[in-house]
């Protein structure tokens, strides 16, 4: 897979920020005490689970920025499949610094591993079904979304919307309030930019019909059985992208896919995917006299 790394700009003050929260007032008082400044070590990161990988550069990062004197090499980047035993990363140089950065690189790279592995599972199911592309949603990690939705790209999935002000996404919460799914389209439209999308959420095959009479670019179609996905599939024609969502995971997701709808949305990829159990080593330790 061919997937270009987020710029340092934009991931450099989270590493920064977890370095913050991790050393505190007095830094690492356990290994300034335990390890003698001389101490050098070579180590490895490397995979104890099968799974895909994400995060790799930022892990890569948390070193460089701890002591930019360790020799850095990634192995395996981000969208690279694992299994036990596979070295991701490598490196060199101080102890001190090594240990001190160990865990928020092993934070980062656990974290959105995890979010690649689960993706991934889901996205081999549903091209097994169907044409259906698997989406993220905006239910991520204050502060990591960027690297979060970066992570569901390397597990094979897509991003819906990054935040409130790239698409118009009206809810059941805004269709209720503006009075129904017409006013709340119109309105949409009357305010919006020529290059901003309208998808709108509809819980039942009626909604839907009110919706495409509207107009819109596409459709959320809510807590829907894969009979009733099916038949919003054929209700649109064509005319909308068609989106599944609500409570979807590797067990159901063949049946949703199978409906024939465009996308399907998960929110726990990004939420709550269990990490992927990533680990450092240390392979040689050299005392510099």
């Amino acid at each position: 897979m061919s997937l270009s790394p987020l710029p340092r700009l934009m991931i450099e003050p989270l590493v920064r920020a977890a370095f913050l929260e991790d050393l505190g007032r007095a830094g690492d008082i356990t290994t300034d005490a335990v390890i003698p400044a001389e101490l050098r070590f070579s180590a490895v990161i490397g995979s104890r689970q099968p799974g895909v990988l994400a995060g790799i550069d930022v892990a890569a990062l948390a070193f460089e920025l701890i002591d930019p004197a360790l020799r850095i090499e990634i192995v395996r980047g981000d969208g690279t499949p694992v299994a036990p035993g596979d070295v991701v990363l490598k490196v060199e140089g101080a102890a001190r610094s090594i240990l001190t950065g160990e865990r928020v690189a092993l934070n980062f790279a656990s974290h959105l591993s995890g979010i690649a592995t689960a993706t991934a599972s889901l996205v081999s199911v549903a091209r097994a079904h169907g044409k259906a592309q698997v989406v993220c949603t905006r239910k991520t990690t204050p502060g990591l979304r960027a690297l979060e939705k970066h992570a569901v790209k390397a597990g094979g999935g897509s991003n819906h919307r990054f935040g409130l002000d790239d698409a118009v996404l009206i809810k059941d919460n805004h269709i209720a309030v503006a009075g129904g799914v017409a006013t709340a389209i119109a309105r949409a439209r009357a305010h919006a930019g020529h290059m901003v999308k309208i998808e709108v959420e509809v819980d039942t095959l009626a909604q839907l019909d009110e919706a495409m009479a509207a107009g819109v670019d596409a459709v959320l179609l809510d807590n829907m059985d894969p009979a009733t996905l099916t038949e919003a599939v054929r209700i649109v024609g064509g005319r909308a992208l068609t989106e599944a969502s609500g409570r979807i995971n590797r067990e159901t997701i063949g049946a949703v896919a199978a409906s024939g709808v465009d996308l399907i949305s998960v929110g726990w990829i990004t939420h709550s995917a269990p990490v992927l159990d990533l680990g450092l080593d240390a392979l040689e330790v050299v005392a510099v006299s």
